[in-house]
């Protein structure tokens, strides 16, 4: 049974190697959910951890964690412990050590024959550009979108690799879930930690740029610089009253109250236990967000709101009360970065792309082991359990090819233990049941940990409670343990348009599912008692 939830930690830092099984992806963005836990799994405890600039363990987490962190020791590495129960954990947090001269050595002269798409000019600045989505899969490097997994061993890479001297961190407007963003800021503190500087570039900012950006040694804005900081807010969209005036009447049923999915279908207005679950998420966001940016400004949580409250998001002014480091051009930062550097005037700055640099290989640089292997399965997507004759090839997460993987891994005699990426809202309830199945009978032969990403709820949760351990962000949405089953009563709508439909039926409940009927009283119990069972389990 899962012992911890920890925050995402860096699977580098174990020095072992690792492989990939790829399964198939695709980005969600449910609502959050929440419920109580289903019976079969007792409750786990509950740790969280985050790094701040400076290296102090908790000076940059949330209050309710900083008592918590009394319960971490060190270990034989001298990187914190957690302990749960008679049991200890890495904490997560990212513990830089200097090479000794012979691992330097070692590394050099691997440098000296490496391929010529690993190769890296001495001083270059490793130049990162955030924008869009970011995909939980690795890219290949053909593809145009960005890969969170290439972006975070990016920033691990460069801290060791004598050859960078730094990164110049553009950060553009952002389509990501806060888990990736809270993920991505965390690795920008971690590099700072090897006494690197990070240098970020932002022309377009919101809440999430500016929350990754304020982690940066220092942040430059051009005078045109858009600055949208209005602060956070969520919302929820309802059809009822639109489905009801088509002649559409929504069907749904669902075990336990906070199991919003059908919602938007059925209701004209929010629910108290939807806007409970929402308020309380926005809140944990919003908190987390000015604690977190007050301690990386060196500025009190009051004066951080207030700036939020003002609408303050002129250029200028934001430079005048150090939200920026100062305001210049792309090209202007550049130029700095020449002449701190030593550049001459007219040579070009020396730098490397982000994906130019994702094909160097940890190996060469001494961050990754030959012997032993960790399994990493990537699962990204709604979850179903067999392919669709018009979905594609990356669209969610299979139940049959998955497992296929799972049992791969686990009759491999190759793999020391597994990690199961998890970013996930869910999906069919026996796909998720079969994989969860799998799940725990690989961790009967191999330690697995869940990876929690952006999003683990329903099923998704369901998968990582089949693992031993699990580690997610301090803003991962997770949880949403319920069961929701509907269908479409047509029969206004047929009756409207002059559509009609004969049904001759033999069983009970032949016609549970037709569109034009209403499900009379022992129907619906009926249905309930399938809930419940799905729910149980």
């Amino acid at each position: 049974m899962p012992k911890l939830l920890l925050p995402t930690a860096r699977l580098t830092s174990f020095h072992i190697r690792s492989f990939t099984v790829r399964p198939p992806a695709v980005h969600a963005s449910p609502l959050p959910l929440s419920s109580p836990l289903p019976r079969r799994f007792p409750t786990y405890t509950r740790r969280c951890f985050s790094v701040s600039a400076n290296g102090a363990k908790n000076s940059d987490v949330l209050s309710s964690t900083k008592d918590e962190l009394k319960n971490a020791e060190v270990n034989s590495d001298g990187g914190p412990t957690v302990s749960s129960g008679e049991e200890q954990y890495p904490s997560g947090e990212f513990h830089f050590e200097e090479y000794g001269r012979w691992k330097r050595f070692v590394v050099m002269l691997r440098l000296l024959f490496v391929l010529p798409w690993q190769r890296v000019r001495k001083g270059s600045v490793l130049t990162i550009k955030l924008r869009g989505q970011i995909s939980d899969q690795l890219q290949s490097r053909f593809s145009s979108r960005l890969s969170l997994p290439q972006i975070c061993e990016n920033f691990t890479k460069a801290a060791y690799d004598p050859r960078i001297s730094g990164i110049y961190l553009h950060i553009e407007p952002l389509a990501c879930g806060w888990g990736k963003v809270e993920e991505i800021r965390r690795h920008v503190l971690d590099f700072r930690k090897s006494g690197k500087f990070v240098v970020g570039f932002t022309p377009a900012c919101g809440e999430k740029e500016y929350y990754i950006g304020c982690a940066c040694e220092e942040l430059y804005a051009p005078p045109s610089a858009y600055f949208a900081l209005y602060g956070l807010s969520v919302q929820a969209s309802f059809l009822g009253g639109v489905l009801e005036k088509v002649g559409i009447q929504p069907q749904v049923e669902r075990i336990g109250k906070y199991k919003s999915a059908g919602d938007q279908l059925i209701r004209k207005s929010i629910s108290e236990e939807n806007r409970e679950m929402l308020t309380a998420l926005l809140d944990n966001i919003y908190e987390n967000w000015l604690d977190k940016v007050s301690v990386t400004k060196g500025k009190k949580r009051e004066d951080v709101e207030n700036f939020i409250n003002e609408g303050v998001y002129q250029v200028e002014r934001l430079k005048e009360d150090g939200w920026i480091t100062d305001i210049k051009y792309d090209d202007e930062v550049v130029s700095m970065l020449k002449e701190r550097l030593g550049t001459p005037k007219d040579k070009s700055l020396p730098t490397v792309d982000y994906r130019k640099y994702s094909r160097v290989r940890s190996r060469t640089l001494g961050l990754a082991g030959y012997q032993d292997q960790i399994a990493l399965i990537r699962a990204s997507g709604s979850i179903s359990r067999v392919r669709g004759p018009f979905s594609m090839a990356s669209s969610s997460i299979i139940a049959e090819q998955f497992i296929e993987y799972i049992r791969s891994v686990r009759e491999s005699k190759k793999y020391k233990a597994v990690v199961i990426r998890i970013d996930s809202p869910g999906g069919d309830a026996l796909a998720s049941d079969l994989i969860w199945r799998e799940i725990r009978l690989l961790a009967e032969t191999k330690p697995v940990i869940a990876s929690m990403a952006d999003v683990a709820a329903s099923g998704g949760y369901y998968m990582a409670m089949g693992a031993k351990a699990i580690v997610a962000e301090n803003l991962t949405l997770t949880g949403s343990i319920g069961v929701v089953t509907g269908k479409f009563n047509l029969k206004s709508l047929y009756d409207k348009i002059g559509f009609n439909k004969e049904i001759i039926s033999r069983g009970r409940f032949a016609e549970l599912t037709a569109a034009d009927q209403r499900p009379f009283r022992l129907m619906l119990l009926r249905c309930q008692g399938l809930l419940h069972h799905c729910q149980k389990y």
